[in-house]
Order: C-alpha cells, then sequence, then structure tokens
C-alpha cells in the first residue's frame, strides 16, 4: 500500500511528524519571554551567567563557531548525492532569514553587553578568554538565528522522510522520530544559549534570533514542499 500524497494528507502527517519539535519550541520560548518579563535585561545575563567552568567555556566557544561555517559546509553535502533541492532549502531559508536579522539589526542597532556593561560599576560582565567581544548590532542574534534555521530545516527533511514512510505505523518508529526532534532542538538552543554565555548577545537577542531561525524555513518549505518530498520517494513512487 502507497503512502497517500494528496495535499491534506501531506498536511496532517508533516504536522504530526514536527508536533514535538513546534511544541517544545513553544514551550521554551514562552519560557524564556517570560524571564524577560520579570528580569531586568543585565540583571538577568548575569544570572544565566552565574556559572562558569572550563569544560563549559571550551565547550560554549567552539559550538557556537558551528554557525560561522561548518554548518554550511554540512547543508552542501546533499549536493554529493544530487539532492539540490535539499541545499536549497537551507539556502534559502537562511538567506530569507539573513535578509530579515539584517534588516533589524540596522533598525535597532542596539548594544552588545559589552558596551552596556561599561555603564554599570557594580556590575561585572563574565567573559570567556580567548573570545573577542562585539559592541554594536546586537539585536537579533545571528548566530541564533543560523543554528534554528539549519536544525530546523532538519526537523522538517526528518518530517518529509516520515511522510513518505507514513504506511509504517510502527510505533518505535515514532518514538526514535520524536527522541531525534528533541535532540534537534535541543543543539539548535544550545546553539543558540551559547551567545549568552560568551556574552555576545542578551537573551532578547538570541529569543529574537530563534524566531527567526524557527519561521523562515517553514516559510520557505511551504513553496518548495513537493520538490522536498518526492527527494524522500522510493523509485517506484515516483512513477
Amino acid at each position: 500500500m502507497q503512502p497517500k500524497t494528496d495535499s491534506w494528507t501531506t498536511n496532517i502527517i508533516m504536522k504530526k511528524a514536527l508536533l514535538v519539535y513546534g511544541i517544545a519550541y513553544s514551550t521554551l520560548l514562552i519560557f524564556v519571554l517570560g524571564l524577560q518579563f520579570i528580569y531586568p535585561k543585565p540583571d538577568l545575563h548575569l544570572m544565566l551567567n552565574a556559572w562558569h567552568t572550563d569544560v563549559e567555556d571550551t565547550f560554549f566557544k567552539y559550538y557556537s563557531m558551528l554557525a560561522e561555517w561548518p554548518l554550511y559546509i554540512i547543508a552542501l553535502l546533499p549536493l554529493f548525492w544530487k539532492k539540490i533541492w535539499i541545499t536549497l532549502f537551507f539556502a534559502l531559508s537562511e538567506i530569507t532569514g539573513g535578509v530579515i536579522l539584517q534588516i533589524l539589526k540596522h533598525l535597532f542597532s542596539s548594544d552588545r553587553p559589552a558596551s552596556v556593561f561599561e555603564q554599570y560599576h557594580d556590575k561585572v560582565l563574565p567573559v570567556v578568554e580567548g573570545v573577542s567581544l562585539h559592541h554594536s548590532n546586537s539585536f537579533p542574534s545571528g548566530h541564533a538565528s543560523t543554528f534554528f534555521v539549519f536544525f530546523t530545516c532538519c526537523a522538517i527533511l526528518l518530517a518529509c522522510w516520515r511522510l513518505v514512510k507514513s504506511h509504517n505505523s510502527n510505533p518505535k518508529i515514532w518514538c526514535w522520530l520524536n527522541l531525534a526532534m528533541m535532540g534537534l532542538l535541543i543543539m539548535a538552543a544550545l546553539g543558540a544559549y551559547s551567545r549568552v554565555y560568551l556574552s555576545q548577545h542578551f537573551l532578547s537577542d538570541v529569543c529574537v534570533g530563534s524566531i527567526i531561525g524557527f519561521v523562515t524555513p517553514c516559510l520557505v518549505f511551504h513553496f518548495i514542499k513537493n520538490k522536498i518530498v518526492e527527494l524522500f520517494k522510493e523509485p517506484d513512487q515516483t512513477k
């Protein structure tokens, strides 16, 4: 029995496959927004940086760098298997998010933690050795956006795979799918948090960056959905 691929069925299965990722992100976003309403920006930044260790310093310093070029290299890998639409999906999502992000950056031109904390004589900005701090265009975070663009794209691609395998209702598949979705969200969230840990951004910066990174892949996928789904079909399903 071949899986149905009409538009209505596709939307239902895709939404079901992405449900855990979407709910977990929404819950995290609500929690983060709540923190920003309760605490002043500088105090919240200090709270989120209250505990530093050498291991965490090293981890977040290098993990944050993934958004500078390694994730882009990974996004090019599908080209080796002639899956050009997957790479285009990553590229279009990143470009769309990047345009929105740059407009907001230059519209607000907000100071980064390094500049803001210069105004306080009783507060010490937590820093990580070897990290060069930036001072301007803090809002929103480009790294946070890139992390969420990449891992949200991965979540959508995983949901496409589940769509094609929808004829197999094995509960174990759904269990592993949901675990994978949670893993992708955790990796995206860690990337966003790394920018706060390194004192390159405030929580509000990475919060909006994550929203851009979450929404843009969904918008791009809406327009190229059929092209992406076709790539996951078995040869006999494309006839």
